[in-house]
């Protein structure tokens, strides 16, 4: 055999080989724990991505919510210390804080406990591949709490029974080292549109509601944030102030703050955050997001 002849058949076993490896897929990825505190969940790859640098904010900075800020870290407490914790639905107004109350909670038990507590966030668009997720979780040696931000499910869309039966249902059930975390717009997370039409199309029209609004109550808690006060938008004014030492006159600076939520349609966390970042802008002050 010629060595023209071998170099031909050695180029087409590689082609064939490597014909075989795309027909099996990529490589299973090896998911490391120890990578980082929180994860982004990877649906295709069935891969939790470190985050390195979370985007999150210190607890005392996060104001105006104290009363749910209690429950919600009570519940994540007697779940990193191993007791009987509730999945949690923080719903209500936007920009009142709802995400970022659940990282910055997550960050300050781990800090205050010690305990080696996991934050895997997953896409709205990720639901349906849950059970895949649940798979990884429940034999990792760590305290998971599932989170989703700006949950919801428009008309047609089925994910919604994937996410039920992950949060209690199935013969399995929900991991006891996994706990969900989401965050709405709407308690009930259907838009009533769609549970009107469903009451309009179904033979039963009460059973066909129940089992859309029976998603909620998989979440033993409802935390709900409403719009704040001028007071409480003010605390939140003050408190970011202080943290950044920022050089200005109260009164200016309430006057200033009002201004500003006026000029947004309403007062919340979010349009508080944004003032501070125009005012040190203007101070040519350099700030970060405080991270936790």
């Amino acid at each position: 055999m010629s060595d023209d002849t071998t170099l031909a058949l050695l180029g087409e076993v590689k082609r064939l080989a490597d014909a075989i490896e795309r027909l099996a897929g990529p490589q299973p990825v090896v998911n490391d724990w120890s990578a980082a505190d929180c994860f982004v969940w990877n649906a295709a790859r069935h891969h939790l991505q470190p985050v390195v640098r979370p985007n999150r904010v210190e607890l005392q900075l996060i104001r105006g919510v104290d009363h749910v800020r209690d429950i919600l870290q009570d519940n994540t407490l007697r779940f990193a210390e191993g007791f009987p914790a509730n999945n949690v639905l923080l719903w209500g107004a936007r920009g009142m804080g709802k995400s970022s109350l659940v990282k910055a909670v997550h960050a300050d038990i781990r800090k205050t406990t010690g305990v080696s507590l996991k934050l895997v966030e997953v896409h709205r668009e990720d639901i349906s591949s849950l059970p895949g997720l649940l798979d990884i979780l429940k034999v990792a040696d760590h305290r998971i709490i599932v989170f989703c931000d700006d949950l919801s499910f428009d008309h047609d869309d089925t994910a919604y029974k994937s996410l039920k039966a992950a949060l209690d249902g199935g013969i399995e059930g929900r991991p006891d080292n996994v706990l969900f975390y989401a965050t709405s717009n709407r308690r009930h997370l259907l838009p009533r549109h769609m549970m009107e039409n469903e009451q309009s199309t179904a033979i039963n029209p009460s059973e066909a509601v129940e089992e859309k609004v029976s998603l909620s109550d998989r979440f033993g808690l409802w935390l709900g944030f409403h719009k704040c006060s001028q007071d409480d938008y003010l605390t939140m004014i003050d408190g970011y102030a202080d943290y950044f030492k920022l050089p200005l006159e109260r009164e200016v600076l309430h006057h200033e703050a009002l201004e500003w939520a006026t000029t947004r349609g309403g007062r919340s966390g979010r349009v508080a955050w944004q003032y501070i970042q125009d005012l040190a802008g203007r101070m040519r002050i350099p700030v970060d997001r405080p991270q936790a």
